[in-house]
């Protein structure tokens, strides 16, 4: 099977695995990431035919991100993408890439990615944590959660460390600050500094707007 009657096969698997009731890792995630990771292979020269399915299977096993399982989601996702991979007949050869791809996105695995592909399917998903839709991301698994927006007595962590299973804005300095940090592709750094700084103009505007109600802590 090649990647052209691949992909409808890998949008009809996702399908039956991204749900709405988890609007950070839904359908629409899965599509951002693919584009963006065709996008960033493109202008890096690297094997679509190892890229676009790492992308696309890369949440293949979703786990919530308060769940203590939540590091070996990657590992899990990679072995049941080649599971799925075999069963539809794509070729071996991109079997071992394709897993390192999917295993080394992850963040809170901490895994290398070695190759270039695995370094563009890392940057095409942790630059869909960033910039304006990351911001939408962050505060949808917010609600999912059931956790405050900010700490009030220190909302920017500025004398404190983050601590993001508390409080919301947290995570921006707990890992998405970290994450722009990480990209390491040419073009996913360009469009990380773009993003970098969407969310740094936000919370420049989230501080304005929450100042009257603690005029103690900001001023």
């Amino acid at each position: 099977m090649n990647l052209e009657n691949l992909e409808p096969r890998l949008l009809e698997k996702i399908m039956a695995v991204a749900t709405p009731e988890d609007p950070a890792h839904d359908l629409q995630h899965f599509k951002r990431v693919v584009a963006t990771a065709k996008k960033l292979c493109a202008e890096e020269g690297g094997n679509e035919n190892v890229v676009v399915p790492a992308a696309w299977l890369h949440d293949l096993v979703i786990i919530p991100k308060n769940d203590p399982r939540r590091k070996n989601a990657s590992k899990l996702s990679a072995i049941s993408a080649v599971q799925f991979l075999n069963s539809v007949g794509y070729p071996q050869e991109h079997m071992q890439a394709i897993a390192h791809a999917i295993v080394a996105h992850s963040f809170s695995a901490g895994i290398q990615a070695e190759s270039l592909e695995a370094k563009i399917v890392q940057d095409a998903d942790r630059l869909d944590g960033l910039g304006a839709i990351g911001i939408a991301r962050v505060f949808a698994t917010a609600g999912l959660l059931k956790r405050p927006f900010y700490s009030e007595d220190d909302p920017f962590c500025e004398t404190r460390a983050p601590d993001d299973g508390q409080f919301t804005v947290d995570h921006f300095y707990a890992k998405l600050f970290k994450t722009a940090e990480s990209l390491q592709t040419e073009a996913g750094r360009r469009e990380g500094a773009r993003r970098l700084a969407v969310m740094k103009r936000y919370l420049d505007d989230f501080k304005l707007e929450i100042m009257s109600a603690l005029p103690r802590v900001l001023n």
